[in-house]
């Protein structure tokens, strides 16, 4: 009998209104933390997770939250609090997206995590914030507590710039860049960062795909730059930079959450391989194919159990570039 994975999931839950070319869609479960969960649940039967979050369940839109409690997720580390739910407006148009925050909870914190938690050590925690809410300290606890595990980190919400009246950006602030690279130091071979194209120029400060894929072999860890319908990279400190091809998805409805999708089923198989360069490699495919059914569908809907991304990886119909 197969070892349940167990793995948490942390971040904001988020409440998303998309407006998609100009058409209002009513407000729906958003949030990386919600997306990659929800994926990994539907792509493997002996993933055992769990969310650590913030969210306040008095709010009418607590009826969002059925789909984890549907999926057998477990939410004793969602915190009911007192205060407006993380929300965004998500308005795309011809392939790009206006980003603003309309509200947020408050910073995550470590003497929220329950005891039950902290004394049943997961075999990967995943840290997919969206707004800062999770800090240099936040992280450097967790890696006291579990030293031995995988941590996969989603770049943007350590990096997005808001200003004011919400209005979300990407740009190089290097207060928050230096925090990153004590990170990336801090987790060291048990890192798994993964960011786009944009965030990991920024990071990085190369604009040359390769150049910023090199640019990460100075530090341990694993470093994945996801480039929409163009593929994936991953590199590692002394091996060949990899280049994963993207999967031709059937049709295109939304793009959100395809980069929380490949997080999420890349570190499921990773902690399962040997860890070989090769079956990294071949764990990337698996990772950008399930990202292609994320994009298929609105909202948390388009994710595929691991026969259809093994039959779509299979199939090699790959999106020329």
């Amino acid at each position: 009998m197969t070892t349940p994975i167990s793995l948490y999931f942390i971040g904001h839950i988020a409440i998303d209104e998309v407006v998609i070319e100009g058409k209002k869609n009513k407000p729906t479960l958003g949030g990386s933390v919600s997306y990659s969960s929800l994926a990994l649940k539907k792509y493997s039967n002996d993933a055992r997770i769990s969310i650590i979050s913030n969210f306040n369940k008095e709010f009418s839109q607590n009826s969002i939250l059925q789909l984890f409690y549907q999926k057998n997720i477990n939410l004793e580390g969602v915190q009911d609090l007192n205060s407006p739910n993380t929300q965004f407006l998500l308005d795309y148009y011809n392939h790009s997206r206006n980003l603003v925050l309309q509200s947020r909870c408050p910073d995550l914190r470590f003497s929220q995590i329950p005891e039950k938690f902290l004394n049943n050590p997961p075999d990967a925690i995943v840290l997919v914030p969206l707004c800062n809410e999770i800090s240099y300290d936040y992280i450097s606890k967790l890696s006291n507590t579990f030293p031995n595990i995988a941590y996969g980190i989603d770049l943007q919400g350590f990096i997005r710039e808001i200003d004011d009246g919400g209005h979300v950006s990407l740009v190089r602030n290097e207060k928050k860049i230096e925090n990153v690279h004590q990170i990336i130091k801090l987790l060291g071979r048990n890192l798994i960062l993964k960011g786009s194209e944009e965030e990991m120029k920024i990071l990085s400060g190369e604009q040359e795909w390769h150049a910023v894929m090199t640019y990460f072999q100075q530090f341990e860890g694993l470093f994945i730059m996801t480039l929409g319908e163009k593929g994936s990279m991953i590199s590692k400190k002394r091996e060949s930079i990899l280049k994963i091809p993207s999967f031709k998805p059937k049709k295109v409805e939304d793009e959100t959450g395809a980069g929380d999708v490949y997080l999420a089923i890349f570190i499921y198989e990773y902690i399962k391989s040997s860890k070989t360069w090769k079956e990294i490699e071949q764990i990337g495919h698996l990772a950008s194919a399930a990202a292609s059914f994320e994009i298929e569908k609105k909202g948390v809907k388009g994710f595929a159990n691991h026969q259809k991304v093994i039959e779509r990886v299979y199939k090699r119909n790959y999106i020329s570039t």
